[in-house]
């Protein structure tokens, strides 16, 4: 509903076209600086190939073939870039900067290089870095103005102002008021809170289109910097009298009421927008998510919201979107018993809404309904037999049940549709090795683990799960202190992890280690939990402090009553 801000759209369109634009993007041969006696004929066959192979999508390929470039000829920066090009778009940012940064020694001023290196470093959030880049393309090619509009977005967010300011007054000054260097003016004065010189610029875009939604959004904001705020609502007043039937200003109305938390004028204008026909559904949409996902209203203001769904229900009865968000502002009031019982009745009546099947499926999860899961999970597996997520789910609801035949069979499934997504196959694999690991094939679970490793050796649930299964067994335990070590390295924090941790520690025989860990989970003040105060207890009995080990054992039973074989602990420890 919000306009997107003008930077990131112009920002955006840049990294597009040397994403896409292939006869822009591909630097020529003949322009780059080459190395000393190799085989052009050669080379340009290899580039040629190993642009093909990138294009058609086989980036693996790719890199090989521009890999024996550059062993033909080390000083081809356009060998360079399309390697960076195709790690950046596998995520790669670190190989993807080395290579770029490589490119950009040998030919220091491409633009499509320096636009990479900057759009890398704004990813990681080194702003100084990404400016430092577009400085030299501005001063490289003085005439690109949308070069230098970024640089100037650039210099606001980076909170140097005055030199933003100084761009975008050129502009003006060149173009005169315009809407994409006028409004980034005057965001960039509202963000070193020059109100009035801001609300100058404003009143100039608004004297050539004083109906413009954008403009008057400005202007309203200024007025509440200003803290004038009974202006800044008077301003769209105005607009919506002069406009009464426009419904994209009754929506940005709504925005700033919510921004206002004027919530009694929010819902007589909400009620106004959800029976109009003028108002599209899908702005209708836009507007409950929003202020479902305002917890302030959800807070003071749920049964109100329950109520403007419900009216928006009756107007679009057969609408499977429409119809899941009652449910999903009752899971956001975490009222989930009503929640499962509103999306049990749609899948009665609406078999075919799989979006409200995913909803129930998952929430039988975080209720730990495996009766529940198993059994629907079976009926949308069956209902929509390419679904990865409704045999996932199935399985889930199996394994916990102790089905594991039927685990095994649906993971099989969930196997084939997962194709070549890594992701969805590291998901299997994780489920097959836990299900083995109950069915006591340790074996079989440890193999299943490897292959997940071999899959994605960063995967942190993979290297978790593996590193305390290893422990429990008291097996490869170096192996798996490695591993556990380097999930807490990557996820500082964690608490489920850390308690692996220290439970590997433990096995280990790294007690004092292992204590600290422990200790710095509990002390952490986060939701306890049962493991945590038995781990602790079996580390405190092995360093004979049998009082403080059977408090902690204690603790944990009284968390989970399922925990009631450490009574023999206790009574073990007490002698």
């Amino acid at each position: 509903m919000k306009k997107v801000k003008s930077f990131i759209v112009l920002f955006c369109s840049m990294l597009v076209l040397f994403s896409s634009c292939q006869k822009k993007m591909i630097p020529s041969l003949k322009s780059a600086k080459t190395g000393k006696n190799y085989d052009t004929a050669a080379f340009n066959s290899i580039y040629v190939e190993a642009i093909k192979q990138k294009l058609f999508g086989n980036g693996a390929d790719a890199l090989e073939y521009l890999e024996q470039c550059i062993k033909l000829n080390p000083k081809s920066d356009a060998v360079y870039y399309q390697m960076a090009q195709i790690l950046i778009n596998k995520g790669d940012l670190n190989n993807s900067k080395k290579f770029i940064s490589k490119a950009i020694s040998i030919n220091d001023r491409n633009i499509w290089y320096l636009m990479m290196l900057a759009n890398i470093y704004y990813q990681e959030s080194d702003i100084d870095s990404a400016v430092i880049c577009y400085e030299k393309a501005v001063q490289y090619f003085p005439d690109k103005a949308d070069i230098k509009l970024i640089l100037g977005n650039l210099y606001s967010e980076n909170k140097n102002f005055n030199k933003a300011e100084s761009i975008f007054d050129s502009f003006d000054e060149k173009y005169g008021v315009n809407e994409n260097s006028t409004i980034s003016a005057i965001k960039n004065l509202m963000s070193a809170e020059k109100y009035d010189k801001a609300l100058i610029k404003a009143k100039l875009l608004l004297k050539e289109s004083p109906d413009e939604i954008v403009y008057n959004g400005l202007m309203a904001e200024i007025y509440r910097g200003m803290g004038e705020n009974n202006k800044a609502k008077e301003v769209y007043e105005k607009l919506i009298e002069r406009n009464p039937n426009n419904p994209q200003i009754q929506l940005s109305l709504c925005d700033f009421l919510i921004t206002q938390k004027n919530y009694n004028e929010l819902f007589s204008l909400l009620n106004t927008i959800l029976i109009s026909n003028s108002v599209t559904r899908e702005d209708k949409i836009a507007l409950i998510v929003h202020m479902s996902e305002t917890e302030d209203i959800v807070k003071t203001n749920s049964e109100k919201l329950l109520i403007s769904i419900m009216v928006l229900e009756a107007n679009y009865k057969d609408d499977d979107i429409i119809v899941l968000l009652r449910p999903d502002l009752l899971i956001k009031q975490n009222k989930l018993i009503e929640a499962k019982v509103r999306l049990e009745e749609i899948i009665k009546s609406r078999k075919e809404n799989y979006y409200a099947w995913e909803k129930l499926l998952l929430l039988y999860l975080q209720l730990h309904d495996y009766d529940n899961l198993m059994s629907k999970g079976e009926e949308c597996a069956t209902l929509f037999n390419r679904s990865f997520l409704a045999k996932i789910l199935y399985a889930n609801g199996a394994m916990e049940k102790e089905k594991y035949s039927i685990a095994l069979d649906e993971l099989s499934k969930a196997e084939i549709l997962a194709g070549d997504k890594k992701e969805y196959m590291i998901q299997v694999l994780t489920m097959q090795a836990d299900v083995y690991y109950r069915m006591k094939d340790f074996s079989k679970a440890f193999e299943v683990f490897d292959k997940a490793v071999k899959y994605d050796d960063n995967d942190l649930t993979v290297l978790n799960n593996y590193a305390y299964y290893l422990a429990e067994q008291n097996i490869k335990l170096k192996e798996a202190e490695e591993m556990s070590r380097k999930v807490i390295e990557k996820e500082k924090g964690n608490s489920t992890y850390l308690d692996t941790y220290g439970w590997v520690l433990y096995k280990r025989g790294k007690l004092n280690e292992a204590a600290k860990v422990m200790e710095e989970i509990i002390g952490s003040g986060k939701k306890p939990d049962a493991e945590w105060y038995e781990h602790y207890g079996f580390i405190l009995k092995k360093q004979k402090k049998c009082s403080k080990a059977i408090e902690n054992w204690n603790i944990a039973i009284k968390l989970d009553s399922k925990k009631s074989y450490l009574i023999k602990e206790i009574e073990n420890c007490r002698k």
